[in-house]
């Protein structure tokens, strides 16, 4: 029996599939034990990977991480034990940029079980239609309860995905002003207390009462999906303009201390695999990263239309930089638009902040 040790983010979507699958192999009697424990979602965001590549073997992590892990040596490059074939494969079939975001200079990294970008979701009973303009956003504000994603590294996220609609990165003083006052405008009439609340808090919170019609911007959860609660493609700036959003989501990754017997690598090409994608991981909560899983049209309608209705904004999303870094001024970016957007910094404060807040501003706005 070889055994390994595997890290996830505590909810159905990120430990369900993986459990089940362990599972699946102890049952299968293929010699293969993986035990799963999982951390909150505000510790997956945030927790130093070199701190749990000391105590796993495998490691679900989001992108921005990799150059903080890479830096410290905690991570064992997939295309040590993958072909270059295979790899290629899987970057063909994944949804958005879903796999290539695990790719730094030209090492894959970590490969993606689970695809997740920002989009929309609105109350049915109390939003007919998605708005599809941050216009329409703005407008809708104005009559019905709508609030904007800013607990956690969210009010950055929210920020950066807006400038990218308005393409521009945020070190454009026009498109940084257009933005945060757009977003101090909306945050000003939102129901109380939305602005703690991280993603998953707020879907609840749309599931359980009727104080709240929309969030235009909010990573998107299939779990969360029903005929009650509709998700949608982000807003642009301008009808048929980009759709901004940054893409999320998860990758698997292997910690310098994981010895990768052939039963790991199995297991691990059958989790990518069309098999698992499109029916093993759903049936499981999880939220494939394969586009054929995306389109698969058993698939979207246990979804309630998830999958097809964001398709075109995770095909469209931003990856964010992968440098040393970038985590801690995603943190400090994201207390500086909270308190731009609260009014307790002016504007043009909050930009000169944002860029003495970036160690690395050419990184950060890069990939705009």
């Amino acid at each position: 029996m070889t055994s390994y040790r595997g890290i996830t983010w505590d909810h159905p979507r990120g430990r369900n599939a993986l459990r089940a699958a362990a599972e699946r192999e102890r049952e299968s009697g293929s010699g293969l034990d993986i035990v799963w424990d999982a951390h909150s979602l505000e510790h997956f965001e945030s927790h130093p990977i070199d701190d749990l590549a000391e105590r796993y073997d495998l490691i679900v992590l989001d992108h921005p991480h990799l150059g903080e892990a890479l830096e410290l040596g905690s991570l064992r490059p997939i295309d040590d034990v993958v072909p270059a074939a295979q790899l290629e494969r899987w970057a063909g079939e994944a949804v958005g940029p879903s796999f290539t975001s695990y790719e730094v200079e030209g090492r894959q990294w970590a490969l993606p079980l689970d695809a997740a970008t920002q989009v929309s979701v609105r109350r049915a009973d109390l939003c007919p239609a998605e708005p599809r303009t941050w216009d329409e956003v703005e407008t809708l504000s104005r009559t019905h309860p709508v609030a904007l994603s800013l607990a956690g590294p969210h009010a950055f996220l929210t920020f950066a995905s807006m400038c990218v609609a308005f393409g521009s990165a945020f070190d454009d003083d026009v498109v940084g002003t257009e933005v945060l006052d757009r977003m101090r405008s909306i945050a000003s009439r939102a129901p109380r207390d939305a602005e703690t609340q991280n993603p998953i808090a707020l879907l609840q919170r749309m599931t359980d009462t009727a104080d709240l019609a929309c969030i235009p911007l909010v990573y998107g959860y299939v779990n969360y999906s029903s005929p009650a609660l509709r998700f949608g493609d982000a807003p642009a700036a301008q009808p048929g303009g980009r759709l901004g959003s940054t893409i999320g989501g998860t990758g698997l990754a292997l910690s310098r201390r994981c010895e990768v017997t052939p039963e790991l690598l199995r297991h691990i090409e059958w989790l990518m695999s069309p098999d698992a994608q499109v029916g093993f991981i759903p049936a499981h909560d999880g939220q494939p990263s394969t586009r054929a899983a995306w389109l698969d049209d058993e698939v979207d309608r246990a979804s309630h239309g998830f999958y097809r209705s964001t398709l075109r904004t995770i095909e469209q999303s931003w990856v964010r930089p992968r440098y040393s870094g970038y985590i801690r001024f995603q943190a400090d970016a994201s207390a500086i638009i909270r308190d731009a957007v609260a009014g307790e910094l002016s504007i043009p404060s909050a930009l000169a902040a944002l860029r003495a807040a970036a160690q690395h501003p050419q990184k950060v706005t890069e990939q705009w």
